[in-house]
This record gives structure tokens, C-alpha cells and sequence, in this order.
């Protein structure tokens, strides 16, 4: 059976990746390519979902104790 350091470790690079789509919308959003009205409004709706994802994670990551704590 796996223990929490695996679930957490699981978690954590569960947050990169979000982190990364977070970023690459960011820039997709700002760039000065010439993106259709409808394009910029799924971007933007990912975008917070994302960071939406992102804040429970933390909070999850958060309330996992790190190895011996309890």
C-alpha cells in the first residue's frame, strides 16, 4: 500500500503540470497573434478553471503531513 509521501509527491507534480498550462495560457492570452474573439474566451475560461485546480491542490497538498508528522 502506498503512503502518503507517494499521494503527496502525486499531488505536487499534478500542481507543475497545472502550473505550466497556467503559464503557457498566460502568454497564449498576451501574445499579439491575432486569436478569434471566440479562441480568447475558451483560454480565458480554462484559465481560471486552471488556477481554480491550482488553489486546491494547494490547499490539499497542504493538509498532507510531511513524513513523521502527524
Amino acid at each position: 500500500m502506498r503512503g502518503r509521501g507517494w499521494i503527496k509527491a502525486l499531488r505536487q507534480d499534478e500542481a507543475r503540470q497545472v502550473r505550466a498550462r497556467i503559464a503557457e495560457l498566460e502568454r497564449d492570452l498576451m501574445a499579439t497573434s491575432p486569436q478569434g474573439r471566440h479562441r480568447r474566451y475558451d483560454a480565458g475560461h480554462e484559465l481560471r478553471n486552471a488556477k481554480f485546480h491550482l488553489e486546491r491542490l494547494e490547499e490539499c497538498i497542504a493538509e498532507i503531513p510531511e513524513k513523521g508528522e502527524r
